[in-house]
């Protein structure tokens, strides 16, 4: 089944919710980032998440989100944007450990539980919209919580969830996002609470085949659930050759000349995709000829 995401609404409207199976597109970024299995659970959750923030924006708006803990794993960096294309990368992928005491990758232990998550919306205007909040357990799905909660002022439940096989292929992904519209009753809000908190864990309803729709269908229980659009997610990269060549040409001739003298050509490698860019010694001295 190829990913989506569900746009919703419930309780009359004072509650939008997200829904989004992200298989391939964890399996995608784990194949790319040759992520081990705890990695591989931080970096999906947190593309997962990121993906259904990016179907919250307009237009050509986009979005990264940086999660940065004091864990042997290093900084996650995740964008993606308002068309359901997302990429992301983690500094050291291989990183796993045993189960947790609870059964369950250790993704804590492997971001930490000091250092900060940032938000960082390009929504076309002259300055960039920045949010950024301490990390609170680095499970990744309460840590965008707090971030919703304390950066934007919106009552908000995230969950993210990624299963992993034995030979560490991704069997199951997903996530989904609530949140409580002003004004909403009071009464609304503790019955969203107890249904949350006894919700199962959202990879296992991917693993068992449950759709988005099905997912925030069971989430809301009784609720009238109306959904308002269905988005394809898909794992996109934005490097090409052309970037990287302006990003060459953007280091000077004399770095440039460097290369050509000592090197006799150039090679780069997008921390993204892990797709490796060369160019000859005569590109390169196009390209100094070019800056003069």
């Amino acid at each position: 089944m190829n990913d989506y995401l569900v746009k919703a609404t419930a309780y009359q409207g004072m509650v939008r919710a997200y829904a989004i199976t992200s298989t391939n597109l964890v399996e995608e970024t784990r194949r790319r980032q040759d992520t081990w299995a705890t990695a591989s659970a931080a970096i999906g959750r947190t593309v997962s998440i990121t993906a259904m923030m990016g179907a919250m924006l307009k237009g050509e708006d986009s979005l990264t989100v940086k999660v940065e803990g004091n864990g042997p794993i290093g900084a996650i960096i995740a964008d993606a944007n308002a068309k359901g294309e997302v990429r992301g990368y983690v500094t050291n992928p291989h990183v796993d450990f045993d189960l947790n005491d609870r059964g369950k990758l250790d993704v804590s232990r492997a971001v930490g539980t000091e250092g900060n998550l940032s938000v960082v919306k390009d929504l076309g205007l002259k300055d960039y919209f920045t949010g950024q909040v301490p990390i609170v357990s680095g499970e990744i799905s309460e840590d965008f919580t707090y971030y919703y909660a304390n950066s934007e002022q919106i009552p908000s439940a995230v969950g993210a969830g990624v299963l992993v096989n034995p030979d560490h292929t991704i069997l199951a992904a997903g996530g989904f996002i609530v949140q409580v519209m002003p004004g909403a009753d009071e009464e609304v809000i503790e019955r969203l609470e107890e249904q949350i908190q006894s919700f199962p864990p959202i990879s296992t309803s991917v693993r068992e085949g449950k759709s988005p729709e099905e997912v925030l269908q069971r989430l809301f229980v009784d609720e009238e659930v109306i959904f308002h659009e269905r988005m394809p997610v898909v794992f996109k990269c934005k490097c090409s050759r052309e970037r990287i060549a302006r990003a060459i040409k953007g280091l000077g001739n004399e770095e440039m000349e460097s290369m050509v003298n000592e090197d006799h050509g150039a090679e780069a490698t997008c921390h993204f995709c892990n797709e490796t860019y060369q160019f000859t010694e005569a590109e390169l001295k196009s390209f100094i000829r070019e800056n003069e």
